[in-house]
Formats: structure tokens, sequence, C-alpha cells
């Protein structure tokens, strides 16, 4: 039996109130299992943001909506994620306190943009390794729903790619 992308969806909402209620509860975003990651779009791709420059991450956002706007910006036909780790985690913190990156001033606008795409179904995924790495609290993390936490940014751009999601890395 095949499964579409709407029927995961219903699941997923329907068995992940609890999930999204301790998650809620606790700040943090949710900790993704990447092995139980899933293509369920004809097209799918991966961004790998692992750099800090403010120019590419504006370039890349920029890349995400031209790929949507080829497909009708219709999330049934495409699905981007965004995996972040190292440098490009910054993008993600809203607290930059204490962090390599605390005396950096980002553009407010970066992150709204961001966010502007998250209404296709984009989503972020960090790596928690950066963060005990760099021994960043995860709570800085912006505690928007379409930020998830995998064990390993790198693992996770190798488990998409192996799942038929497409690569994409300006720059």
């Amino acid at each position: 039996m095949m499964t579409n992308r709407r029927d995961v969806i219903r699941a997923l909402t329907a068995s992940g109130a609890v999930l999204a209620a301790t998650s809620a509860a606790r700040g943090n975003p949710d900790v993704l299992d990447i092995g139980k990651l899933k293509k369920d779009t004809d097209i799918a791709c991966l961004y790998h943001c692992d750099f800090g420059d403010h120019q590419r991450f504006s370039q890349m956002l920029q890349n995400i909506l031209n790929h949507y706007s080829a497909y009708d910006f219709d999330s049934f036909k495409l699905k981007v994620v965004v995996v972040a780790h190292a440098a490009g985690l910054k993008f993600f913190l809203e607290d930059r306190a204490g962090t390599p990156w605390e005396k950096e001033t980002i553009d407010p606008e970066l992150y709204k943009r961001f966010v502007g795409l998250t209404k296709y179904g984009v989503e972020g995924y960090l790596c928690q390794i950066t963060y005990k790495r760099l021994n960043i609290d995860p709570a800085k993390t912006r505690k928007d729903a379409f930020l998830k936490f995998v064990p390993s940014g790198v693992a996770t751009v190798a488990e998409l790619q192996a799942k038929g999601f497409g690569y994409l890395k300006v720059g």
C-alpha cells in the first residue's frame, strides 16, 4: 500500500499532539530520528548550510524561493529541508551570547525570510553534535515548530540523499 503525503500529515497531526505538547513544555525543538525520515513528495531537496556567511545564507533563501516558484509553491509537489551545522546554526539561534557568534549582528530579516518559506513546508534540521562541540545550550535555539534537532547534520545529509533527496549547497 502506498502512503501519500496527505495521509502522513494527518497521522502526524493526530499522533504528534502529545509529542508537540512535550516539546513546547521544554521549549526546545523536537529531536528527529533520522532513520525514520522519508521522502514523501516526488521532488524533495535538502539545502546544506554549514556556512556562516550572511550573503550566502540570503542567496540560499532566494534559491529556495525560486525552487518553490517552479512548482507553483505547491508543498505537495516539492519538499525542502535545510540541514544546518557548524556556523550555519547561528542563523537559527535566538540568543548568541556565549557562542562563537555572540559579537555578530545578524540582520533579523534573514530569519523572517526563512520563516516565510515555512508556509510551503520548509523545515530546518539542526545538528546536535555542533551544539555539544561548541558548548551551546540548545535552549538558545528559536522555538518555532518547523525547527528540529537531528543527532548529526552530516549524517542527516547522507540519510536524506540515500532516501532520494536532491542535494544543493549555495556557494
